[in-house]
């Protein structure tokens, strides 16, 4: 699956999505989804710091996924995707003369956690599940203070996302390629009867899909 220019962390979201819609209509199908961020092209010769500090919130990486009917890996549940208000201006891209710049508002720890504080905000970004029943996080690991969000707002136990934690620590933000690393390590682990997979982007909006492992 090809997607264009989008590079942030919910941006390949859509493509197992995608993917999961073309392999149950065609059960032979056989779709491989790759992510590459090279998020360093992005880095701007500015005296500026909220762009740098910005920028240096992510680094390079890349990703693959194969998406097929057989009983193997994660089987995809349904996507889910939903936006909070008046957010818009907290995660954007500015277009300039000099390339693209970034703008990541310090404020979206505390939006994300207010959001997921709201039932209504917190179904929605869960797919309708109840976060206690869920013994799956993949989590994009797009720096602490957006996990400690997570899991303090959906009152998580401490180790719930220590996978996603883990692969911060180990490699770092690799935007959208960094949830399948989160995944990939998850696939390695014990079995997950109800798995989430969740990550945050421009709007400011939530996406993400419902896992488990395969029979």
């Amino acid at each position: 699956i090809h997607a264009a220019f989008i590079a942030w962390a919910r941006a390949r979201l859509p493509d197992p999505r995608s993917a999961r819609h073309i392999v149950r209509s065609e059960p032979a199908a056989r779709v491989l989804v790759v992510c590459v961020e090279l998020s360093t092209l992005h880095l701007q010769d500015t005296p500026a710091l909220e762009p740098l500090l910005a920028m240096l919130q992510f680094g390079d990486g890349a990703a693959a996924a194969l998406v097929c009917a057989e009983p193997t890996g994660f089987a995809l549940g349904a996507p889910f995707a939903t936006t909070l208000p008046d957010s818009a201006e907290l995660i954007r891209w500015d277009i300039t003369d000099q390339g693209f710049a970034m703008h990541l508002s310090g404020e979206v720890p505390g939006r994300i956690a207010a959001g997921l504080a709201d039932p209504v905000f917190a179904a929605a970004a869960t797919g309708g599940q109840d976060p206690q029943g869920i013994d799956g996080w993949a989590v994009h690991a797009g720096g602490r203070s957006i996990l400690d969000a997570v899991e303090t707002a959906l009152s998580l136990r401490h180790d719930a996302l220590a996978t996603s934690r883990g692969v911060l620590a180990d490699v770092g933000n690799m935007s959208s390629a960094t949830l399948m690393f989160v995944l990939a390590r998850l696939l390695d682990g014990p079995k997950i009867d109800n798995g989430v997979a969740l990550a945050f982007g421009p709007g400011l909006a939530a996406e993400g899909f419902a896992f488990r492992s395969a029979e």
